[in-house]
């Protein structure tokens, strides 16, 4: 679908909403707070209460493991295994999708006699190499109050939150980004050697990381710019949930959006050689994606997102969200899983209604925790209630 514009994916949409996958089963094994887990889900809108502390998160992380990446908490998998358990986890589901059930799973085993930690993943019981295979048949949305504080936290914030959107739409993404990391890492180690560094190999070194570099860049540039359009496409003033101005600054997105992708490798590798003194000085690469922001602004108001109040910063970054699920509905023509962990705080009556009723207009499975549940009196009548005990869920 590359080359899609804002009028094409709204189109898209309207044509099919994306394919709804939804777990009917989920089973855990010595995960967080979790002995043993066998749930059955029934509905598309699942509400997970409890108190703080219960477990209501762990519900949503084991979850968000079957996605790329370290999940919604982007915990160590060690801390994910239960206090006096085997120190390792198992987690499946079993999921509903257009071309019949699927089971995934995925499962962490520590090391043994001297030998490293697994990390394990299954299709149908059959082994399969890493998290990417199960993006054939599913795809995730998260937002959760660790989030609550992007638009004021620091950059490197926003580039994770960035890249999960990318990854969401674009399964090689993390991959990309993992090895952009690692030769950036070798390249600052050649650096350290000063006047003794290997020129061949730095210069090879510095040609792969301009590779990868452009390469980040440009996915997460055209993400930015697809959510864009697709945002500008469904403007609603009036919406409870105000529109986002979103854009990306970096140097290497500049040239992404100036010069061809080979123009753009040969500037960045320039840039990095002239700058290798600087680089040495200050212990790590100044320029590049590692170094990008996203920057997001209040539409309606036409304000960073960063100067709104705490309840504007959550209707917008939930408004963002939404789009986003949109787009990968879009783009993949999956509909995401929607994970929302704690999503009424801030939020009043008015908005709770308004978040309601656009997520059941939806075709994406939808979890939603929270302490209170009369915050979900509204979609009650629509949705499976779970009330999570320490170790159990009760449903009703």
């Amino acid at each position: 679908m590359t080359g899609m514009t804002g009028h094409d994916i709204a189109a898209a949409l309207q044509r099919d909403p994306g394919a709804p996958v939804a777990i009917r089963r989920l089973v855990l094994a010595d995960f967080r707070s979790y002995a043993a887990l066998d749930l059955l889900v029934h509905r598309q809108m699942v509400i997970v209460t409890g108190e703080n502390g219960s477990g209501k998160t762990n519900l949503l992380e084991a979850i968000s493991l079957l996605s790329q990446g370290r999940g919604l908490r982007r915990a160590e998998l060690a801390a994910c295994a239960r206090a006096g358990g085997s120190g390792g986890f198992a987690i499946s589901a079993e999921l509903e999708t257009a071309s019949g059930m699927i089971q995934f799973g995925t499962g962490y085993e520590p090391g043994v006699g001297g030998q490293p930690a697994t990390r394990r993943y299954r299709v149908d019981r059959e082994p399969v190499g890493s998290a990417r295979a199960f993006a054939t048949h599913l795809r995730m949305v998260w937002l959760t109050p660790a989030m609550d504080s992007l638009f004021n936290g620091p950059p490197g914030d926003r580039r994770r939150f960035l890249d999960r959107l990318v990854l969401a739409v674009d399964a090689g993404h993390g991959t990309r980004v993992a090895a952009l990391e690692r030769a950036l890492r070798q390249r600052n180690r050649v650096l350290e050697d000063g006047p003794r560094a290997d020129r061949a190999w730095l210069e090879a070194i510095e040609r792969e990381v301009a590779e990868l570099a452009v390469a980040v860049a440009a996915a997460r540039t055209e993400t930015v710019a697809r959510l864009g359009q697709l945002i500008a496409e469904r403007r609603d003033e009036a919406s409870p949930f105000p529109w986002a101005d979103v854009r990306i600054e970096g140097d290497v997105e500049k040239l992404c959006a100036t010069y061809s992708a080979l123009e753009a490798e040969d500037r960045y590798r320039a840039m990095l050689r002239d700058n290798r003194a600087r680089d040495a000085s200050a212990g790590r690469t100044l320029n590049g994606p590692q170094a990008s922001d996203l920057l997001v602004r209040h539409g309606p108001k036409n304000i960073e997102a960063g100067l709104c109040s705490t309840g504007e910063q959550k209707a917008l970054l939930t408004g963002l969200v939404i789009a986003h699920a949109r787009l990968v509905a879009a783009l993949s023509g999956l509909a995401p899983l929607i994970l929302l962990d704690e999503i009424t705080a801030h939020f009043d009556s008015a908005r709770r209604l308004a978040l309601f009723e656009t997520l059941a207009e939806m075709p994406a499975q939808v979890w939603m925790t929270g302490a209170d549940v009369t915050a979900f009196a509204p979609a009650l009548d629509r949705a499976q209630v779970l009330r999570v005990e320490p170790g159990r869920v009760i449903e009703g």
